[in-house]
């Protein structure tokens, strides 16, 4: 059905949901790569002006993406929970908001929400509501240690090498517990995505796990036909990894069903290697995805991310997080594009019930810098981000993109008073870990952690 708005005795139409809520998204490049964005700044604030006056429950006749066309779309539908739903159900897209921003209590909300009702309302948002809202959704996940309490800040150790050399991975691994990181995750993106590779990789790190009784997890970021195999073989998995998207062709793309996640997840399962939660998930998204695989269909990207974090709910995940500048200019054309939509991505997946992190990070031909990410780190911590990435240097040398050093977590814990997850922090302190000396190695490291 079209949509309209006056504005400046110019009546602005738009032929479909899908088309208001393109129009109405703040600029980004992707949009406008994919003819899809707002012709003019007076266009777009009509958009956002005729959305804001939309109820919420036409989300729930109007699919952008037919129901009959895409398992995503009908896995937001058959998952949608009136009954969480009527607490907001009369309310427009505005009022919404409003009520926001002005609920104190947000809890048990998620369920009855659409990833296109989230998105519609992050649109007219400033970033000051988007901080405010999220930081007021707290959600709790737990495999080894708990993640996403109050007053705590995780980070993925991310000790990726170029050639997947074990022991420049376990230097590095080591940099980052002397600095307090890895209670998130110690996640390692592999070079070469086989079993035979991954599973090397899967058992230095359970060794040095369990040589050192450490409350965290690990994980090797494969896709997750390789994981499965890993799994079938014995190999020590806490975690499944896959990155995924917001429509069925982005998913396929990727080389995933709904249906294999469910198999994944099912077989991590089994394996109750957890010891105080079993969430055994981990996904990454990133806006632009969709576009890229040329499986957008017409949507907006940062719809279609929200759209994501509907898959990622789906399969009860110890950690989500948006790879918010990693896709590139094309997508995120610089640093305001992407503080914008880092702190967008971290508000949907949060309202959506997520434990939402971000890897505040660039790639070298955007134009953006350090300076742009010390700001979105900064705003993503007084928005209550679950966790961010610790990058030796804040450089990967292997994927060759910027992102957060574990210098940058500890600015930010100690800006905002900051802790580790609590299992995590016992840990730093019986091993006499203190991340503000730390060349000062303790005894329990000294001997033999690089032989490992």
């Amino acid at each position: 059905m079209p949509y309209a708005h006056t504005l400046r005795g110019t009546n602005y139409r738009f032929s479909s949901l899908r088309q208001l809520l393109a129009a109405a998204s703040p600029p980004r490049s992707g949009d406008v790569l994919a003819g899809l964005a707002a012709g003019s700044a007076t266009e777009r604030v009509a958009a956002q002006m005729a959305l804001a006056e939309l109820p919420l429950g036409m989300f729930l006749n109007e699919a952008v993406i037919p129901y009959e066309q895409d398992d995503v779309t009908r896995l937001i539908i058959d998952r949608h929970n009136a009954a969480a739903f009527a607490r907001v159900s009369h309310l427009t897209v505005g009022g919404f908001r409003d009520f926001l921003l002005s609920e104190p209590d947000l809890a048990g909300l998620a369920p009855g929400l659409t990833p296109e009702m989230v998105a519609a309302v992050s649109k007219i948002m400033r970033l000051q509501d988007l901080i405010s809202v999220a930081a007021k959704c707290r959600v709790t996940t737990a495999f080894r240690n708990t993640i996403g309490l109050a007053g705590r800040l995780s980070v993925r150790l991310q000790p990726n090498h170029p050639t997947d050399d074990l022991t420049g991975i376990a230097a590095s691994t080591l940099d980052g517990l002397l600095l307090g990181a890895g209670d998130a995750v110690i996640g390692i993106n592999p070079v070469t995505d086989s079993p035979e590779m991954t599973h090397r990789l899967l058992s230095m790190l359970d060794n040095i796990i369990a040589r050192y009784d450490i409350p965290t997890q690990s994980c090797v970021l494969a896709h997750v036909t390789t994981t499965l195999r890993c799994i079938e073989a014995g190999s020590p998995v806490d975690l499944v990894f896959q990155s995924i998207g917001g429509t069925e062709g982005t998913n396929r793309s990727f080389g995933i069903t709904l249906a294999l996640l469910a198999e994944a997840q099912q077989a991590a399962l089994s394996r109750k290697r957890g010891t105080v939660g079993q969430n055994v998930m981990y996904f990454e998204t990133g806006q632009g995805s969709a576009l890229s695989a040329e499986a957008h269909c017409g949507v907006d990207q940062q719809t279609i991310e929200a759209r994501a974090y509907a898959v990622a709910r789906a399969f009860d995940p110890l950690l989500v997080n948006s790879v918010v500048g990693f896709i590139g200019p094309e997508y995120l054309a610089n640093g305001k594009q992407i503080t914008r939509a880092g702190l967008e991505d971290h508000f949907c997946g949060k309202l959506l019930g997520l434990p939402m992190g971000v890897d505040v990070c660039y790639t070298n031909h955007a134009d953006a810098d350090q300076d742009d990410m010390d700001a979105l780190l900064t705003l993503l911590g007084a928005a209550g981000v679950t966790y961010v990435m610790g990058v030796p240097g804040a450089d990967d040398v292997m994927l060759s993109y910027q992102s957060t050093s574990f210098h940058d977590a500890l600015y930010l814990s100690d800006a905002l008073g900051l802790r580790p997850a609590p299992e995590f922090e016992a840990w730093l302190a019986q091993m006499g870990i203190d991340a503000t000396t730390p060349d000062a190695l303790p005894p329990a490291l000294r001997d033999g952690f690089l032989l490992i």
